[in-house]
């Protein structure tokens, strides 16, 4: 018999990863990433790897694509199974650990996806929309997704095409029907607003002079298209835009900060859905010392 999963999530900026490591020390779990982003190789400051955390617990479903491919749910499901049983396997407890409320949350629902293949003719006339006309067009369909994970016309187009493909193909439909878990523990890192949003700006600085210009600049002449490193949103869409010339130096950063201050805001919005939806979050205080984190962690779990 398996035992439950453990979930800790919360939004950006809350010292997630840190927690986990530190459960996982203490339990002899292994990490599994819930980041739409960090599955992306060369993608490091941008999407707060921060490897060195991790030290000597093991991480899966970090850096497995290559920059500038489009790792989708279904994908993230097929892989995050695999890891789990593989972990499991060897004895080891799972933490899923990310603030991706999609992957939480299709994880916790038990979703199984089929895969859904591009509809070129649907893409070609959704061309021209503005994110905030496909963000309705999306609210309207009868899906998972909001616009936490929606923040380019890209993504909000490949959301509205897999849901088009259900409608009309519903015995794949009926495949993703969820058969939630019974047994997950999952654990919010609770962040006031405005630390939060102090450790957005202090951690945005941060990254901005330890090299994340030069990240981007070099995944430009690597030859990822600027469109595909605007796909995927907040850092990358920011920096391809100034070091393309769309944006100066100031307004690179000031729009950021402000987007990444929204985005926390959505991650927020979402996971106070997934509690009206059934998941309850058990939420800890992020500024508990590492070991009190631990202890009152592991009275839940």
């Amino acid at each position: 018999m398996s035992k439950p999963l453990i979930v800790i999530t919360g939004p950006t900026a809350s010292g997630k990863t840190r927690r986990a490591v530190s459960l996982a020390r203490a339990i002899g779990a292994e990490i599994i990433s819930a980041d739409s982003r960090q599955v992306y190789r060369g993608m490091d400051l941008g999407t707060g790897k921060d490897m060195e955390e991790y030290g000597d617990i093991p991480v899966h479903l970090i850096d497995i694509c290559p920059a500038g491919y489009k790792y989708n749910l279904y994908e993230f499901l097929r892989d995050f199974e695999t890891a789990k049983a593989d972990i499991e396997s060897r004895g080891k407890r799972v933490i899923l650990c990310g603030g991706t409320g999609l992957y939480v949350e299709s994880v916790l629902k038990g979703l199984r996806l089929p895969e859904v293949p591009e509809n070129p003719e649907l893409r070609r006339s959704l061309e021209g929309k503005s994110l905030d006309e496909l963000t309705s067009m999306l609210s309207e369909m009868k899906t998972l997704h909001n616009v936490t994970d929606v923040d380019t016309a890209k993504r909000a187009i490949r959301a509205i095409e897999i849901q088009t493909y259900y409608a009309a193909h519903p015995d794949a439909a009926r495949q993703a029907e969820p058969h939630p878990l019974t047994d997950a523990v999952v654990i919010g890192v609770d962040i006031d607003r405005e630390s939060r949003r102090r450790r957005i700006t202090e951690r945005l600085h941060s990254r901005l002079e330890a090299g994340m210009i030069d990240e981007v600049r070099h995944l430009l002449q690597s030859g990822i298209p600027a469109a595909d490193l605007i796909y995927y949103g907040l850092e990358y869409k920011f920096l391809t835009l100034y070091l393309t010339g769309a944006l100066t130096r100031d307004e690179m950063v000031g729009g950021l900060e402000i987007a990444i201050h929204q985005f926390a805001k959505r991650q927020m919005t979402w996971f106070r859905g997934m509690e009206h939806r059934g998941f309850p979050i058990h939420w800890l205080a992020y500024d508990l010392t590492d070991d009190r984190f631990t202890a009152e962690a592991m009275k839940l779990i």
